[in-house]
């Protein structure tokens, strides 16, 4: 069993891919740029936002960071909460919870939303700690958050804690770190993704989850 399990957030514990859409939409619309496809827009989940309006718009730095900066103006109101909990995904957390486990939020989403997600959805109880990006673009990539929550707790053993999320950047992000990582199919990410990325373990329910991180005789004792 591990001591610790690190969460991401998007894709992972809910889908948040209405508000983020529409906020992308708002930022692309409000500076004149055309409005891609869905399927498109599905791509600007998991990477930095920066990042990601960077390599679609071909931008520099300072100006990739005023697009998200317009993301923000409709996020912050209401893209924040056009957003559910994935089935399973409280009960997941109160079962690990209950086994002891400590859990962490480990989330490129600035620190700020992500708090004001968890309480929202009323997850914040079962945290332990939070560790997401700063405004300010300063601290945004997934190794470095995951870098910064290790220091945080003073984890020095790393093979007491496992990242939980649904993309190649948590997967990687915790091979850098040297920590094993369950990728998560519910999400955004796909399964080829997640293999070539190194996950130590691929789930498909929140259940598998919980197996993986408990090991399957605790597991089996806290789900049945």
């Amino acid at each position: 069993m591990y001591r610790y399990a690190f969460f991401d957030l998007d894709g992972t514990l809910t889908d948040s891919s209405e508000g983020i859409i529409n906020s992308i939409k708002y930022a692309l619309e409000k500076n004149g740029y055309p409005v891609p496809d869905e399927a498109e827009l599905l791509k600007f989940i998991g990477p930095p936002l920066a990042d990601s309006f960077a390599g679609y718009l071909n931008l520099p730095k300072d100006q990739a960071q005023d697009m998200v900066d317009t993301y923000r103006e409709y996020f912050a109101v209401k893209g924040l909460f056009e957003n559910r909990v994935y089935d399973g995904a409280e009960s997941m957390l109160a079962k690990l919870k209950r086994a002891g486990v400590e859990l962490v939020l480990a989330t490129s989403k600035p620190e700020k939303f992500a708090r004001q997600i968890l309480e929202h959805f009323e997850l914040d109880k079962y945290f332990e700690h939070v560790v997401g990006a700063t405004l300010d673009g300063k601290l945004g990539r997934k190794s470095d958050i995951i870098k910064k929550a290790l220091k945080d707790l003073e984890i020095k053993d790393h093979q007491q804690v496992i990242m939980i999320g649904d993309r190649e950047y948590d997967i990687s992000g915790a091979n850098d770190s040297g920590l094993d990582s369950i990728g998560v199919l519910y999400g955004f990410g796909r399964r080829e993704e997640l293999r070539q990325a190194g996950a130590t373990q691929i789930a498909e329910s929140t259940e598998e989850v919980v197996k993986y991180v408990l090991g399957q005789d605790a597991a089996t004792k806290i789900l049945f």
